[in-house]
């Protein structure tokens, strides 16, 4: 009931959406006005709950990029889904510890609850080699939003760039994982193969890294996202 009340005094205090705006309620970071840790708290939790949407939803979608051939234009498959841009949206939009949450909550529902891994899910997935990439969504996540939330990140490129930082963290973790599973001997397949079979998506996703700066870049706009 306090934080009820807490949150209608704010609202009421200026007069509706003033108050609202001048808390930087999808700030998540930096120092915080009297009254204004509800309203991060809540963006928090919406912002996390929207993240693990995106990166359920992006796991069923195949990337695509339009291509032009001489019968006109064409959408040529990427090979991979669209569950690290969407990752990495959520993170840019949303902020890092929105970004971590969605995460976490991914991970857990797909080694306790729901098969929404590529190759199902279950606590199996703990010995499987590809889990280190699975594991970096939370670094990577919480890389790219704390990168967003840095000055003079407001324009495409720039977070762009911010999302591409945050692919090389969940590559740098998938292979981690692949060496010292390869030195403790537990794939039957060998490391190098490894290596250069969960490496094929690192291109497509820096690829996508554009598109996911755009689109995160008009959502910051639209949500009155301040960095």
């Amino acid at each position: 009931m306090a934080g009820t009340a807490q949150l209608l005094k704010v609202w009421a205090g200026a007069g509706g959406l003033a108050p609202l705006l001048s808390c930087g309620w999808l700030q998540q970071d930096g120092p915080q006005p009297p009254g204004c840790t509800p309203l991060r708290a809540l963006a928090t939790l919406t912002g996390a709950i929207a993240g693990l949407l995106l990166i359920l939803v992006g796991g069923l979608i195949p990337a695509a990029i339009p291509f032009h051939a001489l019968a006109g234009w064409d959408l040529r498959p990427l090979g991979i889904t669209l569950q690290v841009p969407a990752l990495l949206l959520a993170a840019l939009v949303c902020g890092p510890r929105s970004a971590i949450l969605a995460a976490v909550a991914y991970l857990s529902v797909g080694l306790f609850q729901l098969p929404v891994f590529h190759e199902g899910g279950g606590i199996r997935y703990l010995l499987d080699p590809g889990f280190g990439y699975l594991a970096g969504f939370v670094p990577a996540g919480w890389v790219s939003g704390k990168l967003a939330r840095q000055n003079g990140m407001d324009d495409p490129l720039a977070l762009a760039g911010a999302a591409a930082v945050g692919v090389l963290v969940l590559h740098l973790c998938g292979l981690t994982n692949l060496l010292l599973g390869a030195l403790a001997g537990r794939w039957a397949a060998p490391w190098l193969d490894l290596v250069v079979n969960f490496s094929l998506a690192l291109l497509p996703q820096l690829l996508l890294c554009c598109a996911v700066g755009v689109a995160a870049w008009l959502l910051r706009r639209l949500l009155l996202v301040e960095p």
